[in-house]
């Protein structure tokens, strides 16, 4: 038979003995958040990119780079040429070759970007579409515009081109502004080289020959281009030039990475060292060589 005194007693131990065994599970659980629990809540490091979104994020900067250099040589070219006299044989030139050349630089981007395909990140296929868009509607309006317009205005139809060059700026938000959403995106954007400052190409991807900072060799005439009456000579052409060779006059241009050929009634426009144009039975050009300095033209009867 328990006394009071007694029950108060028991009572007194098994408040101890609750109390222990509620501190001791308080230290095993500081002693678990210490050793396990804190780091389970460090965030898990996003997983490498694969090789194809380093790729495609690439050849996307590649891609989003050519078409911002071409705006600002497009509106270089159009400064230019609205400083010249309209009427001036070197305004009709530079005005033939930006016409001759530039829609097939877009189209060469337009090209690149449809040849990336989807990327699997949903936002990147939203920036990727966008551009494509804008790119329908620019190109069949560039192709729609002669060279031959340029005779008669070579500020107009050269600013036209520059004004569709110019809708040509990034969508929102740009590759940059996605990277920063997304840590599969931005990975990939530090992997891939072409995004880099002054990034590298990608491989398989022409470059101008000769090296443009290499040296031009040495032509066979020089600059006489009255060496070339009889219809063969190897002249070198760093301005717009007048050139009559077998008895046909023929405007040569040398601008950006092409030479541009251009007679009363043809305008035919070169992609660099071993391009020929031919005039008939009458004239053939072949450019031997180009660089930023110029090109040397070589002109022979066929």
């Amino acid at each position: 038979m328990f006394t009071r005194g007694s029950a108060a007693v028991m009572a007194a131990g098994l408040v101890l003995a609750l109390g222990g065994c509620g501190g001791g599970t308080g230290e095993k659980a500081d002693a678990s958040d210490k050793s396990s629990g804190k780091r389970s809540a460090e965030p898990t490091p996003p997983r490498p990119p694969s090789k194809a979104l380093v790729t495609w994020v690439g050849g996307m900067c590649e891609s989003s780079r050519a078409l911002k250099n071409l705006r600002t040589d497009s509106a270089a070219d159009l400064k230019e040429i609205r400083a010249m006299d309209e009427g001036d044989l070197t305004a009709q030139s530079r005005a033939v070759g930006y016409l001759a050349g530039t829609p097939s630089d877009v189209v060469g981007v337009d090209s690149d970007l449809k040849d990336l395909g989807p990327s699997g990140v949903p936002a990147a296929d939203r920036l990727l579409d966008a551009w494509q868009k804008k790119l329908k509607r620019v190109v069949p309006q560039l192709d729609e515009m002669s060279p031959s317009a340029a005779f008669d205005d070579p500020e107009g139809s050269v600013a036209d081109a520059d004004k569709l060059i110019q809708s040509l700026t990034p969508p929102k938000p740009d590759l940059r502004a996605l990277t920063k959403k997304n840590p599969q995106l931005a990975a990939a954007h530090q992997r891939a080289e072409q995004c880099a400052p002054g990034g590298k190409p990608s491989e398989g991807t022409d470059s101008p020959s000769p090296d443009p900072t290499g040296p031009l060799p040495k032509a066979a005439d020089g600059k006489n281009t009255d060496a070339c009456s009889d219809g063969s000579c190897e002249v070198l052409v760093t301005s717009p030039v007048r050139i009559t060779a077998n008895g046909l006059t023929v405007n040569v241009t040398v601008m950006n990475e092409s030479v541009t050929f251009m007679t009363p009634s043809t305008v035919m426009n070169l992609g660099g060292q071993g391009g020929v144009a031919t005039f008939g039975d009458t004239l053939r050009a072949t450019v031997v060589a180009q660089n930023d300095d110029g090109a040397v033209v070589k002109f022979t009867i066929p």
